[in-house]
């Protein structure tokens, strides 16, 4: 099983009205599709984030599957999912990945490439 058959997805928007209006942080979700293109069934068992701000601070989310879910795909399924995150910087960026097992209980990491967090009128 090679994780290039698992197709990730991603878009990015900025939440202004997430946060206190006094807030010196910003807010960001994440919508992502995870599209399995393998022959085989997979499960999503972990995530691993790193989220990293234009000051260069990072963090690390790690923990079992994502948004409260380990989702199965079947060959050609897909899964859809939005969740967040708040950083300090109007821009920034997140990577990571996903560990997945197949039926057989062998698992592999599929990498999310580095995307880029930031609200839209920053960047032109």
């Amino acid at each position: 099983m090679d994780a290039l058959d698992i197709e990730v997805r991603v878009k990015t928007r900025h939440l202004p009205d997430h946060l206190p209006s006094d807030s010196t942080q910003y807010a960001f979700a994440y919508h992502i599709t995870i599209e399995n293109k393998s022959n085989v069934t997979v499960q999503l068992i972990n995530r691993y984030w790193r989220i990293t701000d234009a000051n260069g601070k990072t963090s690390e989310v790690q923990g079992a599957g994502v948004v409260g879910k380990q989702p199965i795909l079947k060959s050609g399924e897909s899964f859809d999912y939005t969740s967040g995150a708040v950083i300090d910087t109007p821009v920034g960026s997140m990577e990571g990945y996903y560990e997945m097992e197949q039926e057989d209980g062998v698992r592999f990491r599929v990498p999310i490439a580095v995307f880029r967090l930031a609200i839209p009128s920053i960047l032109h």
